[in-house]
């Protein structure tokens, strides 16, 4: 059986000398000198290993393996990196076997035959004859996948599809040509606006699916252009994001239309003509032909000029209703009766609460405490401390059912008693707040302990101060152990948002 391996290398005189000594050991070489071509090659030939080195064009090895490592179809294929000086080797990102600058060719064809092994003994990697990709937005960007598929000139449908914060699912869909985006999609937005809407999309998954795309183009302007406008406006959007009007939010004309001005900007005669007939920011926002963030701009803008009136609602009853549904309750109910010993009366469910200090787990109590249903113990907010042990509140599900809030201490102390005070429990909310490094060596040792449990739920909290952001970078460093699943990041100020993220996170806590 014939074992093929790519050499994907900017120096030509080393891949042949690569190649000479992989053939030597029993190996078939495919060859590449940039990013985009050695992708290509991959989901067409699906060698058994890739070498890669990181400074190839279009898609630098890192990325080329992060986006193999998404595509469940090619995700078994072990990827080694070429490093050429002594920093490139000691990076923490790279996702794969690193080998040692200036490693000779047959050390380098001994390390691709040890992958070799590997996967025949795995049976790891699965053919794609049709040549789709597929994987996670975590590990690529939309941006990435269009330049991409652009480089390549694909042709044919990157269907997109996440879960929003509150619960709504979103699908999104954008057609391309010979490489050029023709169509895009979101909900009852079409067309530029569509598009980059869906290149701010940070979670979720995509799938690329090669076919004949035979519409009528609603998407004139060039790829790479499109993709210079959405890449600038994200930009922006990161860096005024906080002082936009949050989506949910009611929004009003508060002046008589007669006392506006006579010559106004096109966009913003649009959005006040808009607001006669809608009444929150997100509506506005869709029903206007603008780029989403123009939009928001000029909503900001007219609300500091005392035109229009936003009313932010406090809480969350108003937006999301109550937390559980009736099915929510009967499957607690099924499970909380399962666990509990014949001839005991009925009793709530546990849910157990680590913080890696005390200021972290107060943060996360006047969260909850806005969430309606959610009943903090009186003094416990402001009072309670990182060595409490004991209950911290109650969550309703329904008349009869809720989920008692159980804080454990994370000191070592109370070591021998972390495997006794989770037996039951519904989950293990690890909550972090400040620099990550510090919040994870806190949390390092019950982590150990409880991720080794039997049927052990443990959900991550990172609670993110005003302005502060997290590089995924530095959550792979620190949160290695963690399901990508398992993580949430909730800003303390700044954002509407966070109670949202709370409520998505309890409902995920359901068996």
């Amino acid at each position: 059986m014939t074992t093929r391996v790519l050499i994907a290398d900017t120096d030509a005189e080393r891949s042949r000398r690569i190649v000479e000594a992989c053939t030597r050991h029993g190996l078939v070489c495919s060859t590449s000198s940039q990013g985009a071509e050695a992708l290509e090659i991959a989901l067409a030939d699906m060698p058994a290993a890739v070498l890669a080195t990181l400074d190839l064009p279009l898609i630098d090895g890192a990325k080329l393996a992060a986006i193999l490592h998404a595509n469940p179809r090619t995700q078994g294929i072990g990827v080694l990196f070429l490093c050429d000086s002594e920093a490139d080797a000691e990076r923490d990102d790279l996702d794969g076997q690193v080998l040692p600058p200036g490693a000779d060719p047959d050390t380098v064809a001994r390390c691709l035959q040890a992958f070799v092994v590997h996967r025949e003994s795995s049976g790891a990697a699965q053919a794609d004859e049709e040549g789709g990709v597929e994987g996670q937005l975590a590990h690529v960007s939309v941006a990435d996948l269009l330049q991409l598929f652009h480089a390549n000139h694909r042709t044919g449908t990157l269907e997109l599809d996440r879960t929003e914060p509150h619960g709504r699912a979103e699908r999104g869909r954008i057609l391309l040509r010979g490489g050029e985006v023709v169509q895009a999609a979101v909900g009852s937005v079409e067309a530029e606006k569509a598009l980059y809407r869906l290149l701010a999309w940070e979670r979720g998954r995509f799938a690329f699916k090669p076919s004949p795309v035979n519409i009528e183009p609603t998407i004139q302007k060039p790829t790479r252009d499109l993709l210079r406008e959405g890449l600038r406006q994200l930009k922006e959007w990161e860096r005024l994001k906080v002082d936009l009007p949050p989506r949910e939010a009611q929004v009003t004309l508060k002046i008589r239309r007669s006392a506006l001005p006579n010559v106004i900007h096109p966009l913003t005669q649009e959005v006040l003509l808009v607001l006669e007939s809608y009444s929150t920011v997100r509506d506005v926002v869709d029903h206007c032909a603008y780029p989403d963030y123009q939009v928001l701009r000029t909503l900001q803008t007219l609300i500091e000029r005392d035109i229009v009136e936003l009313r932010r609602e406090s809480g969350l009853a108003e937006v999301a209703g109550e937390l559980f549904t009736a099915t929510d309750a009967a499957r607690l109910r099924e499970w909380v009766d399962l666990a509990r010993p014949r001839g005991e009366a009925a009793r709530d469910a546990k849910l157990v609460v680590v913080a890696s200090d005390a200021e972290a787990l107060r943060a996360l109590l006047r969260l909850l405490g806005r969430i309606h249903g959610v009943e903090i113990d009186e003094g416990t907010a402001e009072g309670v401390g990182a060595d409490h042990l004991g209950r911290l509140g109650r969550i309703a599900v329904d008349a009869d059912l809720g989920i008692e809030l159980v804080q454990l201490p994370a000191k070592q102390l109370f070591a021998p008693l972390w495997p006794l005070a989770t037996h039951g429990a519904l989950g293990v909310l690890l909550v972090l707040s400040g620099p990550v490094a510090e919040a994870v060596e806190a949390l390092e040792g019950v982590r150990g302990v409880l991720g080794k449990l039997p049927r052990a739920r443990l959900l991550h909290i990172l609670l993110l101060q005003k302005g502060e952001r997290v590089t995924p970078e530095e959550l792979r460093k620190h949160l290695s152990l963690m399901d990508e699943a398992s993580l949430f990041l909730i800003p303390l100020e700044g954002a509407e948002e966070a109670p949202v993220l709370l409520r998505e996170m309890l409902g995920r806590l359901l068996p």
